[in-house]
């Protein structure tokens, strides 16, 4: 009927975010303001460094690209109406806006967890087969594992999400959360919930746990390869590399693990909050922050660049 029709796909969600503290709302929007600012800052300078550099035309810096490229999306997906919410005293989200954000939100961050799995393979290749990094990581083998994490991932969201969207909500329009997440969506619902409790669980382990294996074991033959390594400017440069992305790994996969990975009933909502906040927002800010700081090669290129532009500007 109609009025079932309208009770499982309502015109609008309300988000409840940090409810439970309104006092935080002026403080988390300019904490997000600025975040979402450095963000953009951060991984647009990574992108024109790595394109307008040809010292940076390699492998790495193809995926390092790929990466800032992804986090300025997963941010945008997401921080935009963060800020209107908490700027707003109404603080909703359209039906089909939410429906979006979710399928949006889950495709990015599943392509990440791949593409944190081909960085740690490159990684394995370049320090451990130098003489042939550049015929086994060719260009286009690169964009072929490109290609296949953002294919794997939208396949994955289709599932996921279109699961989730099928849901009866039965007119519930409270989300308990600051956005469309699946599963926050998955606890609205008024029917029993455990297939797609299971099937996002399943999935979201192998999505993470698969790559984080390759990323271990990637990183084992890394250690032992580093170790042999007789120049210490040698070792320190390939420990450099590794340790910025094994960073950047943990942030990425250390939130994800805890809040899909286990049953949507368990663990405080609050720290779900927070760690959801964590690795949306904090993560793709700190991503070219950790690479620029920690790489020689980033800084001298960066260098380079903005000479030339001042050098341009006096002429």
């Amino acid at each position: 009927s109609m009025k079932q029709m309208n009770e499982s796909f309502p015109k609008y969600f309300i988000l409840m975010g940090f409810t439970k503290y309104p006092c935080l709302d002026l403080p988390l929007f300019f904490v997000l303001m600025t975040s979402y600012i450095f963000t953009w800052l951060g991984n647009i300078t990574i992108i024109l460094v790595s394109q307008l550099d040809s010292q940076l035309q390699s492998p790495m810096y193809f995926f390092l690209t790929n990466l800032s490229f992804l986090d300025l999306c997963f941010t945008t997906t997401t921080v935009p109406q963060m800020l209107f919410n908490l700027a707003a005293s109404n603080k909703s989200i359209t039906y089909i806006g939410c429906m979006v954000q979710a399928y949006v939100f889950h495709w990015l961050g599943c392509t990440e967890c791949i593409l944190l799995g081909i960085m740690a393979l490159d990684r394995y290749v370049a320090v451990c087969k130098p003489l042939r990094y550049s015929v086994i990581m060719d260009h286009k083998l690169c964009l072929q594992l490109s290609n296949t994490a953002w294919l794997f991932g939208l396949t994955n969201s289709l599932l996921q999400s279109t699961l989730t969207v099928l849901l009866p909500l039965c007119g519930n329009q409270v989300l308990d959360h600051f956005f469309c997440e699946l599963p926050g969506l998955i606890k609205m619902a008024c029917v029993d919930t455990t297939v797609n409790e299971i099937t996002l669980a399943v999935v979201a382990t192998l999505l993470i746990m698969g790559p984080l294996f390759m990323i271990l074991i990637s990183y084992s033959y890394i250690a032992r390869a580093v170790f042999q390594i007789p120049s210490v400017d040698g070792r320190l440069k390939a420990f450099n590399t590794c340790s910025s992305h094994l960073l950047v790994v943990s942030l990425f996969y250390g939130p994800g693990i805890y809040i899909y990975m286990q049953p949507s009933e368990n663990g405080p909502q609050d720290l779900a909050k927070f760690l959801t906040l964590f690795y949306c927002v904090i993560t793709p800010m700190a991503n070219p922050f950790i690479y620029t700081l920690r790489n020689k090669d980033v800084k001298g290129a960066l260098r380079s660049l903005l000479r030339r532009a001042i050098s341009s500007k006096r002429i």
